[in-house]
């Protein structure tokens, strides 16, 4: 018999695995997976339908644990108050990648799309994971967002682990603005 020290979660278990996960987060549904396991992010892709050139999202409970896949040297000095200040929130920043961020998931891009969150579901699953997610939209590409588990299980049935939650009180998915100049890229 397992101790409750020893017993796996089933969420931690299914990331270790290269599942899938759907969440909620600020505005929808999100899906997402261990940025670090190229299977699952063409899976994830795959599942969507999305291009690999894009590139991803990563959405973290703190700044510290993106650091992996920013390069915060190149982070411009006279735009940390701005882009700091913005988070946790629903504001996704443009920032330099690191030489060590996958390619899966900066697509061709030179920056890396990253935000903290205040969803309390995915800081708390981001705490339990010790890394960030991949997130994106729980749609397949052309629908609209799920807004909560069952519209996500319409669209992906059990082929996906699904946590708990609600979504946040956000009408829109996260504004991306870029790290160098601050403008908006989508509001």
């Amino acid at each position: 018999m397992q101790s409750e020290s020893t017993s796996e979660d089933p969420i931690v278990a299914a990331f270790a695995a290269g599942k899938l996960l759907v969440y909620p987060t600020e505005a929808v549904m999100g899906i997402g997976c261990d940025p670090d396991n190229k299977a699952a992010v063409d899976a994830l892709l795959a599942l969507k339908n999305r291009p690999a050139e894009k590139g991803m999202i990563l959405i973290a409970d703190t700044y510290s644990r993106l650091l992996p896949y920013v390069n915060d040297n190149a982070v411009r000095l006279d735009k940390r108050t701005e882009i700091f200040s913005s988070w946790p929130g629903p504001v996704t920043w443009l920032l330099p990648k690191s030489s060590s961020a996958p390619a899966w998931i900066t697509g061709e891009h030179d920056t890396i799309a990253v935000r903290v969150t205040d969803h309390p579901v995915v800081r708390e699953l981001c705490e339990k994971l010790g890394k960030p997610l991949v997130s994106t939209s729980a749609n397949p590409s052309g629908e609209a967002p799920a807004k909560d588990i069952a519209q996500a299980r319409q669209y992906f049935g059990n082929n996906v682990t699904y946590v708990e939650g609600s979504v946040g009180g956000h009408n829109r998915p996260s504004t991306i603005r870029d790290g160098q100049t601050g403008h908006v890229i989508r509001d």
